[in-house]
């Protein structure tokens, strides 16, 4: 594919999951790095992402001292693993409190990743530094699937207050659709579920279930870069889901930063290409990469 037709195509482009350094797990890019990469390739923003700690301090120190570019937005967020205090509602505070604008609820703590790491061998970069083993988190009272904790509840007020972004994190699909559902009924109209067909295992009618109460669907495009570690599948799964969800509901996220995989920027080029070369329109492609991100993200007020 032509190169000046993918650079208009990502022109006010906008990556809504980049894991930059620092981080315990090794990283190829830091945020300030990531933000100068993403300038270069005409994106309007990006979210920093960790699995361990809230991205806002960090996202505000380097705001503070101008190292990051003026025609780029590096977005601050925090996912409630155990590092934070799992579904901790003084961490969400914070995060929001100095700017951040997505709460992911458990990704590496959900039971199910913890379980698919144990038995699938997962892909899934190893620890840099010792941290002490993950206990999984839950968002049920009494750890039984029935009623959301009251801490649930808190955070979800808070997203709703901030009008901040609920993402789904990694857990099983029935705690995601429960959490949506309690996310509506507070008032979050911002819910993104995460790469479904990755550790979360829903199916496409699950997928749409959340659609239906609000959400987008991510995919992440180092899933479906051969040069990736974390490489999946084929552009043809991709292109399954674009057509069970829509276009208009779907959004693209790099997921990448990682030592040892390919920059966020040149997986964009490169999946973005193979999905016009598959036949869909430029304005098609570009929707998912800056239309649908921007909108979450509220970007355009």
């Amino acid at each position: 594919m032509e190169a000046t037709a993918i650079d208009r195509i990502l022109q006010g482009a906008v990556d809504p999951h980049c894991h930059p350094f620092p981080s315990p797990f090794p990283r190829r890019i830091d945020i300030r790095e990531a933000a100068e990469g993403y300038a270069g390739a005409g994106f309007r923003a990006f979210v920093a992402k960790s699995h361990h700690h809230s991205t806002s301090p960090d996202v505000a120190l380097l705001g503070r001292h101008g190292l990051i570019p003026d025609t780029v937005e590096a977005i601050s967020a925090v996912v409630l693993n155990n590092h934070v205090g799992g579904i901790n509602p003084h961490a969400v505070n914070l995060c929001l409190a100095q700017g951040g604008r997505v709460v992911w609820f458990p990704t590496i703590s959900a039971p199910n990743h913890i379980e698919h790491a144990r038995t699938t061998g997962l892909k899934f970069p190893a620890l840099a530094i010792p941290l002490i083993d993950d206990e999984p988190v839950t968002v049920w009272e009494d750890g039984a699937e029935g009623r959301l904790r009251r801490e649930v509840h808190d955070i979800l007020r808070m997203i709703a207050d901030a009008d901040a972004v609920l993402a789904s994190g990694h857990m099983p699909p029935s705690w995601i659709v429960a959490l949506f559902e309690a996310a509506r009924d507070a008032g979050v109209t911002r819910m993104v579920l995460s790469h479904p067909n990755f550790v979360i295992e829903a199916t496409k009618e699950e997928a749409r279930k959340c659609v239906d109460l609000g959400a987008v669907v991510e995919h992440s495009l180092c899933m479906y870069d051969e040069e990736s570690t974390f490489h999946q599948w084929s552009t043809d799964v991709l292109l399954e889901w674009i057509a069970a969800i829509g276009v208009e509901r779907t959004q693209l996220g790099s997921d990448l930063g990682q030592r040892n995989n390919p920059l966020p920027v040149d997986s964009y080029r490169k999946v973005c290409g193979r999905l016009l070369d598959a036949g869909m329109t430029a304005r098609e492609v570009h929707t998912m990469v800056a239309d649908v991100p921007a909108r979450l993200l509220g970007l355009d007020g």
